[in-house]
């Protein structure tokens, strides 16, 4: 073999391995396979994603992937910073706008079957003929009762587009009749300020339940109300909201400070800060001022309640706030996802940040705060609340006010137990109960106005005596009505829950704030308080 053929066939052998090499790599599924991160760093996400999309052994929807990615990503920066999924968007949004598409009625699920408890004033369902107690077995051609009853999908189902209709079976027991009514869909509002009355002659009282785009016009009906009847004190009850649209806390705020008060300020990463100042406008500028606050008070309610103290223009009384002070921007992706980003924290007008301590990365930790209070004791004793000497500020009135997160009142009142137990814990468990009283009681029930029902001391004994009958040997029963306070709430509870679902919220809480540990405090002491 001459030399020319002795190098064709070397370089042929050699072809041919390469060749080998690169068939082996196709056919050797275990092969590692790296995938180039040259370039922006950005693609690193889009080249895995569409890597799995084209080559993973099993079809995955890459979709849901972004999704779980962009839920890490949020979770390692701060506890606020929320991802919200496009089946989610709606019912996010429905809060904060104030009002939802729907008939307009008030259910509760009953044995098996939804049973409308009250259809709302002016609402379509009530124009249409609907009424309490009616049992509710379809809704269009889908059967909607039966033991595997799911209440988010009645929901669904009843609500819709404005002006679309939407027939209802339904199971009237006073007829013993089943009927269909055709009912029009229309925009249903969502209460905010689900009560407001007044205590005495003079002190009144207002619930701000969230901060939606309907809260100040709800808010400010309200206390021309309450002042066309001689209310010279209000009470601003702000426990359990957790807050909402920052531009409505601005307005109720404003209702109460002059001209050029600070209510709060903004500073974002690269220290620019945004003030935002009250107005002439107020239509109790010159009234006294009690806010209620406890620990699931938060963000917005935290911003109101801290302008009004700053500014020594309310009297706090509770226990510290939930400590949220990171502003939110949501921002919309291109799949109509959400994404709600902290891009600022909140400053009170003295300078204090509102936003209690976090580590990034850890939500669960940040989200036990109340278990947390509950065992240090913080929730009943005010010693215990944690304060730091550095984060001290000085009120233009003197008022020594405290920062590192929410806020602390000025009037300490503890957490009582068993109000926490019968809230939490009882609540739920009496719906079914009330609902089989109205049931069985209507007629009655019927004869009666908001003003009577609240007057009859005799309808909370009978609700108890009724309920004792049916659940004395339940042990939950029996744990809280051992002492003769205990009863006591649990008929008053039974009854406001009774008026609730007659009347609505605002008898609820005429009833239920009878023995509340913080009004019975301003009023044992609102005489001695001067409020600037």
């Amino acid at each position: 073999m001459s030399n020319k053929q002795k190098s064709l066939y070397i370089l042929f052998i050699g072809f041919a391995v390469i060749v080998g090499i690169f068939i082996g790599q196709l056919l050797n599924f275990d092969q590692k396979t790296e995938i180039s991160l040259r370039g922006n760093k950005k693609d690193k996400i889009n080249n895995l994603l569409r890597y799995i999309k084209e080559e993973y052994v099993d079809t995955v929807q890459t979709d849901s992937i972004v999704d779980v990615v962009i839920e890490d990503i949020l979770k390692n920066l701060d506890p606020h910073s929320v991802y919200i999924p496009k089946n989610e968007v709606e019912d996010a949004e429905e809060e904060l706008e104030g009002s939802f598409t729907g008939i307009g009625v008030l259910f509760q699920q009953y044995k098996d079957t939804f049973t409308v408890i009250r259809p709302l004033e002016n609402s379509p369902a009530l124009k249409a003929g609907l009424k309490p107690m009616d049992r509710i077995l379809m809704v269009d051609n889908d059967t909607v009762f039966g033991p595997d009853i799911d209440l988010n999908r009645l929901a669904k189902k009843i609500k819709g587009k404005p002006g679309t209709p939407v027939v209802l079976t339904v199971y009237r027991k006073s007829k013993d009749s089943i009927f269909k009514i055709k009912i029009t869909r229309k925009a249903i509002p969502l209460v905010s300020v689900p009560a407001h009355f007044m205590l005495n002659d003079s002190l009144g009282y207002i619930k701000v339940s969230t901060f939606a785009a309907n809260t100040y016009d709800e808010f400010h009906k309200a206390v021309k109300e309450l002042k066309s009847k001689g209310m010279k004190t209000l009470i601003l009850d702000l426990r359990d909201n957790t807050g909402g649209l920052l531009k409505q806390a601005n307005l109720i705020a404003d209702e109460f400070l002059s001209n050029g008060q600070l209510i709060f300020y903004t500073k974002d990463q690269k220290g620019h800060t945004n003030k935002v100042i009250a107005t002439s406008r107020g239509d109790f500028e010159n009234g006294k001022i009690y806010v209620l606050i406890n620990e699931n008070t938060a963000s917005a309610s935290e911003i109101v309640t801290g302008a009004l103290q700053d500014n020594d223009k309310a009297t706090v009384v509770g226990r510290r706030s939930y400590g949220k002070g990171l502003v939110q921007r949501e921002i919309t992706l291109n799949d109509g996802s959400k994404v709600r980003l902290t891009t600022a924290r909140y400053y009170t007008p003295t300078g204090r940040s509102i936003q209690r301590p976090y580590k990034k990365g850890h939500k669960k930790e940040y989200e036990q705060d109340f278990k947390k209070r509950l065992y240090n004791g913080e929730l009943y004793f005010k010693d215990s609340i944690p304060v730091v000497d550095s984060l001290k500020y000085t009120t233009p009135g003197g008022k020594t006010v405290y920062g590192g997160g929410g806020i602390i009142p000025d009037i300490f009142v503890p957490l009582q137990y068993n109000n926490y137990l019968k809230y939490h814990y009882i609540t739920h468990y009496l719906s079914d109960f009330i609902t089989g009283y109205i049931d069985k009681h209507l007629d009655t029930l019927q004869h009666y106005t908001p003003e009577s029902f609240i007057a009859d001391q005799k309808i909370a004994g009978d609700l108890y005596d009724s309920f004792k009958k049916k659940h004395f040997k339940n042990q939950l029963f029996r744990h809280n009505n051992s002492t003769l306070k205990n009863k006591e709430q649990l008929k008053r509870l039974m009854k406001a829950l009774l008026g609730r679902d007659l009347f609505g919220t605002n008898v609820y809480y005429q009833i239920i704030l009878e023995d509340d540990p913080m009004l019975q405090k301003i009023i044992s002491i609102k005489d001695t308080i001067d409020v600037k």
